[in-house]
């Protein structure tokens, strides 16, 4: 039902994890354990798999904390609780207050978390390829900065996402990365069909190992090649389904 990190699990007054698809009440496409108020799945069932959420990470009950994600590199300070009937839009969360429980939903996309234990400041942000590039990585550790956190104490994360395997992008996909650094170039691989193959792991990893972090993990898996532990965006397109669910990833001080 989750995946943890050690470098997380170690800190001190921190609870995180990142969910997979597995142990909620959702049927259907949705099955089971969707947390996205973003769906046509009955909104019941998605608080109820949201509160079952924040209890795996070892998080205080309270409610979790979302907001709108448009790929964006917009970074909130959460300090009171988020209206989640009114959510606003913002690809990173940040908060240094005990029981803001901060999540990032995700079905294919690059979910990180990030703590200071030190100072006592975590953060969230949601990396597709578009918000990578534009910077919500960076933009999410400068918010961190601005409430007390040192990237040299900082640990980062990054969770499941889709697999370089499992990304097939047009040819003229990779023109933004190799415009913004021509080494960019190592990330995309050319298949059989003359289309290339994206690691966009490698890329977020590679934009964190600039940052000067003091650890930076990735957990490896694959959302799309992954079926019965994550929803994919890629995967419900392939299909041609109506929707799809997404898995969330939490933090949070306890």
């Amino acid at each position: 039902m989750i995946v943890t990190t050690e470098s997380l699990s170690r800190l001190p007054g921190i609870g995180h994890g990142f969910l997979t698809r597995r142990g909620g009440v959702s049927d259907g496409i949705y099955d089971s354990l969707n947390c996205g108020l973003g769906t046509e799945d009955a909104k019941a069932r998605v608080m109820e798999n949201r509160a079952r959420a924040v209890k795996a990470a070892g998080l205080r009950a309270e409610p979790l904390n979302t907001a709108y994600q448009v790929h964006g590199k917009n970074v909130l300070v959460v300090e009171t609780p988020l209206d989640q009937e009114n959510r606003p839009q913002a690809d990173g969360l940040v908060t240094r207050t005990p029981g803001i429980n901060l999540g990032i939903l995700t079905a294919d996309c690059g979910p990180l978390l990030f703590a200071d234990a030190e100072a006592r400041v975590v953060g969230a942000c949601h990396a597709g390829w578009k918000g990578a590039v534009g910077g919500i990585i960076e933009a999410t550790v400068e918010a961190m900065e601005g409430l007390g956190a040192r990237r040299a104490d900082i640990v980062a994360v990054l969770g499941p996402c889709i697999g370089q395997e499992s990304y097939e992008v047009g040819t003229e996909f990779p023109t933004p990365f190799i415009d913004q650094d021509p080494a960019n170039a190592r990330f995309f691989a050319a298949n059989a069909c003359r289309k290339f193959q994206f690691d966009l792991p490698g890329y977020i990893a590679a934009r964190l190992a600039h940052l000067g972090l003091a650890e930076v993990n990735v957990t490896g898996h694959d959302t799309c090649a992954l079926e019965d532990d994550f929803f994919s965006y890629r995967r419900k397109t392939k299909r041609g389904e109506p929707d799809y669910g997404r898995q969330v990833s939490v933090i949070g001080l306890t």
